[in-house]
């Protein structure tokens, strides 16, 4: 039984009194006032004859005649028991008798007589037939209005439940966080659906320790942390995480975004931190968990806002309040979320606030394999699927994006008829996310088809050639997006980048213009996205990293969000200018000087592009030969490989050792043998 339910001794069961029954009485009161007022009245239908007699015996006081040769007539106080058989009080101030007569002039003559006679000394008058329904919309139509307005205005206090819940303008205070205890449905989140983030799942394991077994802890004088923030690159798992943490530690979860605090009305903000902690402090011990903090945690602006009240300063106050004020040994812990912890108020990071930063960085090589391997439970896949493949391919993806591969992939196969889902599918995926929808219908020339096979072999040229450039997968003149053609690389997972690295990728990313002016003999605006990444890489290089010959060791980078000078000089610009455009300038002759070098290979790799419009690493060693160079992320993996391989040669050691048979993995599922490829096949 519900413990809400349980009648206390001592006190009735009495239902909470609502506004909406204050409403209902009051209209209730102006129906019967309207219809017992002064114009309330009694009728009754009678025949021309007993009207005859009426008037005769000297009943009737008024009568009216109408174009219709309907009558009414209206009968004297004192006669009202006579014609209807009832007391006056019961039928009305002003009782009337309907009638037909044969005709107006009927009607006048007859009336003149029993004047004449003394028989009736009313009055008559004779008036068009009036507008009945018109008459009802003008008395009943208003009204109606009225309750309905009545009844709209309580619906809408009320919440639009005949309890008084929530949602309405007397509950726009209340916290919008959502619980999740013991007792909600749904599927629980834990920590086996998190893959990767092996440092961050450590941090907030230790959390959920803290809240099953707080006396660990507190023996030895420790504090429980009041909060950590969850920051970190969009789709990397910060929310995941946190959902997991709520699944692990089974204690009741609060659920909001930061945005949720943020209302037009003055006050509502601190009004629903207050109340989202007094809930918290019921449930204690439990988890506030706040997304997207950044929406409420901004930093405060040093001038105060210019005749007004700034409503989202007075939240953050608030919660830097509520934060600071409950007691450290309470069990509540606070969890936030947020890719921008550069905008944050340095009030809520520090110590006794916010406790620690737990940075979910994006996965690396062997994190990925672990994402992948959970994404692919539910998708049907076949033995051509290399999981060791996928997460070399897919450098620089976050946790969504992998979950986006998968996803696509099996629509992918879907689309083909297929059963399963294959390498191919996996492939084609990774390109429709990275590159775009491939549109094969697009119409180009001949001409641009050779501008463009050129542009894309100058790319490939220069990075096979350059000993930093990042190793080249495929070549392609498909139009994927809004691009006509693209060179598809595997970037290397690098912790620092050398100076020298960055001018190898600069000039391979000018070989595509290069290639142009050198064998075609002009240039085109299909270099625009290589101008743009260069020229920012080149900034980067010269005024952040101190990569200059003319401004070595200086880094001019401001992080002050509302600065609005530069943190250098007019002539320090003009420099800075300077010395991007000679940087750009080397690197391009370079890339000119590559091409003329090899231009024979160049114009054959140009020749493949145009007749098969795909071409692959192998055919790019043909032309070129092997690269002298083997990339560090094919180091790590085969380092990574060696290790797993040992490591299950030993496990399987074990295994026999001790009499149990061990069961072969099923291929192309996630943690099988199958050896990796080195490129796609198409």
């Amino acid at each position: 039984m519900d413990n809400n339910t349980i009648k206390k001794p001592g006190k009735p069961n009495v239902p909470k009194f609502n506004l909406s029954w204050l409403f209902s009485i009051i209209g209730m009161m102006l129906l019967v006032l309207y219809f017992t007022g002064e114009n309330a009245v009694g009728s009754k239908e009678i025949s021309y004859d007993e009207f005859q007699r009426y008037v005769q015996n000297g009943y009737i006081s008024k009568v009216i005649g109408y174009d219709d040769s309907s009558v009414e007539a209206y009968i004297k106080p004192q006669h009202v028991k006579d014609v209807f058989g009832k007391d006056s009080t019961r039928v009305g101030h002003n009782p009337q008798i309907l009638t037909e007569a044969p005709s107006r002039e009927n009607l006048g003559e007859f009336l003149q007589k029993e004047k004449d006679e003394a028989h009736f000394d009313g009055s008559i008058s004779y008036e068009k037939r009036k507008n009945y329904f018109g008459m009802f919309l003008w008395q009943f139509l208003p009204l109606a209005l009225l309750i309905g307005f009545w009844i709209f205005i309580s619906r809408r206090w009320t919440g639009g439940s005949g309890m008084g819940g929530g949602g309405g303008i007397f509950s726009v205070g209340k916290s919008k966080a959502q619980l999740f205890d013991k007792n909600s449905g749904g599927n629980k989140v834990t920590f086996k659906d998190v893959a990767g983030l092996a440092g961050a799942k450590q941090e907030v394991e230790e959390i959920v320790e803290f809240l099953k077994e707080p006396q660990k802890y507190t023996d030895l004088g420790g504090k429980i942390p009041k909060g950590a923030l969850l920051v970190g690159p969009p789709g990397t798992g910060k929310t995941l995480l946190a959902k997991a943490v709520a699944g692990e530690a089974d204690v009741p979860f609060f659920s909001l975004a930061g945005s949720d605090f943020v209302e037009m009305f003055v006050g509502v903000g601190a009004s629903r931190v207050r109340d989202l902690f007094r809930q918290a402090k019921e449930k204690a011990p439990c988890i506030v968990f706040i997304d997207e903090i950044d929406a409420v945690g901004r930093a405060r602006a040093k001038a105060a806002a210019m005749g007004g009240n700034d409503e989202r300063e007075n939240t953050l106050n608030q919660l830097l309040t509520e934060m600071d004020g409950f007691a450290s040994n309470s069990g509540i812990i606070i969890l936030a979320a947020t890719n921008r912890v550069d905008v944050l108020d340095k009030a809520l990071l520090r110590a006794g606030r916010f406790d620690r930063q737990i940075y979910v960085d994006l996965p690396d090589l062997n994190e990925r394999k672990d994402v992948f391997g959970v994404h692919l439970r539910p998708i049907k896949i076949d033995q051509t699927v290399d999981v060791d493949l996928l997460a070399r391919q897919t450098p620089g993806f976050s946790g969504a994006d992998i979950a986006n591969v998968c996803n696509e992939a099996a629509l992918i196969a879907a689309r083909h008829g297929k059963k399963f889902v294959g390498k191919q599918d996996f492939l084609d995926a990774i390109d429709r996310i990275v590159g775009g929808l491939e549109k094969k219908t697009k119409i180009t020339t001949e001409a641009e088809r050779r501008n463009i096979a050129t542009h894309e072999a100058g790319h490939a040229t220069v990075s096979w050639l350059l000993e930093f450039a990042n190793p080249l997968i495929k070549v392609t003149i498909v139009p994927r997006g809004r691009a006509l053609g693209a060179a598809w690389y595997l970037p290397e997972e690098r912790q620092l980048t050398t100076k020298e690295q960055m001018l190898d990728e600069m000039c391979a990313t000018l070989g595509g213009r290069a290639a142009e002016e050198l064998f075609l003999g002009s240039i085109s605006t299909g270099a625009m996205n290589d101008l743009e990444r260069v020229t920012k890489q080149a900034y980067g290089m010269i005024a952040y990293f101190g990569m200059s010959e003319k401004l070595p060791n200086l880094c001019y980078y401001n992080n002050d969000e509302y600065s609005f000078n530069r943190p250098y000089s007019e002539k320090t610009a003009e420099l800075i200018d300077l010395e991007v455009k000679r940087m750009v300038n080397e690197q391009y002759e370079r890339a000119k000087q590559i091409l003329s070098e090899h231009q024979e290979g160049h114009h054959r790799l140009a020749d493949q592009l145009m007749e098969k419009e795909v071409i692959f690493a192998e055919d790019v060693e043909h032309i070129f030969g092997k690269r002298p160079w083997a990339s560090r992320s094919e180091e790590i993996f085969n380092a990574n490989k060696a290790n797993e391989e040992q490591a299950q040669t030993k496990a399987k050691g074990e295994t026999e050792t001790s009499g149990d048979t061990a069961t072969p993995q099923e291929a192309g599922t996630p943690g099988s043998d199958a050896q990796p490829e080195a490129q796609p096949e198409k």
